[in-house]
């Protein structure tokens, strides 16, 4: 069973193509493709975001506090009706990641948000899992708001499993269409030189990974892919306005 329960630290880098292939050089006396990426380049996650009519999840969490959370529906490639995805709470309390989803059929998924009603519990189901959601969608009256996706190619380390690395590219978002299985579109997010690198660990990160990021001098940023989106939003809204 996949794992559904996640606890920990998620560091952010960004870098350019050529730092990219240099970082990739020095992984793989380390740590190890993720097994989809041993036949292909790249997966492709593809996200919808959810929120309040008037945003507040996202706002509060641009707003850099202790605690916040979000619920996004999650599926790799397009998925039809009857595919099983993921709807998931992420939560970040002072740096610590907690996310904790369940597996669903989209068509569930899609019916669990809007009524605000578990389905039928079914043995691929998180029962614990779909009972904090249905408490979520309890407190915050929520609509889809956002297609996010990119695709992603993922690490694990050889002797710490605990350890996983992940680059994304090419990051598209729509806000329209903002159902997973009318396909794989939308407007470029970052100049497609730019990566984003994700170290992801339970505990400390190791000391090679450490002589890595300053020798290629990768510092560590706060970056959100919602949050960038909505603020490039935010920001067209104000100069139409003008």
């Amino acid at each position: 069973m996949a794992i559904e329960v996640f606890n920990r630290y998620e560091k952010k880098f960004m870098m350019n193509t050529h730092t990219y292939e240099k970082v990739l050089r020095t992984l793989d006396q380390y740590m190890e493709l993720d097994e989809y990426n041993k036949k292909h380049d790249f997966y492709t996650i593809a996200n919808i975001y959810y929120d309040t009519k008037d945003h507040h999840l996202i706002r509060k969490s641009l707003s850099k506090p202790k605690y916040k959370e979000k619920l996004r529906l999650r599926a790799y490639g397009v998925p039809s009706l009857e595919d099983k995805v993921y709807l998931e709470i992420k939560k970040k309390v002072c740096g610590l990641v907690n996310k904790r989803r369940t597996k669903l059929t989209l068509s569930e998924a899609y019916d669990f948000v809007a009524t605000g009603q578990k389905p039928e519990l079914k043995k691929y189901m998180n029962k614990q899992v779909l009972n904090e959601i249905e408490y979520f969608l309890s407190v915050y009256d929520l609509e889809p708001k956002l297609y996010l996706a990119y695709d992603r190619k993922a690490y694990f380390g050889i002797d710490n499993r605990d350890l996983r690395i992940t680059f994304d590219t090419n990051i598209r978002t729509r806000r329209e269409d903002l159902r997973l299985e009318l396909g794989d579109h939308g407007e470029q997010l970052l100049n497609k030189d730019v990566w984003l690198m994700e170290v992801k660990a339970e505990k400390t990160i190791p000391i090679w990974l450490t002589r890595m990021l300053s020798e290629y001098k990768l510092y560590k940023r706060s970056f959100s892919k919602y949050g960038t989106e909505f603020k490039t939003l935010v920001r067209k809204n104000s100069q139409a306005v003008m």
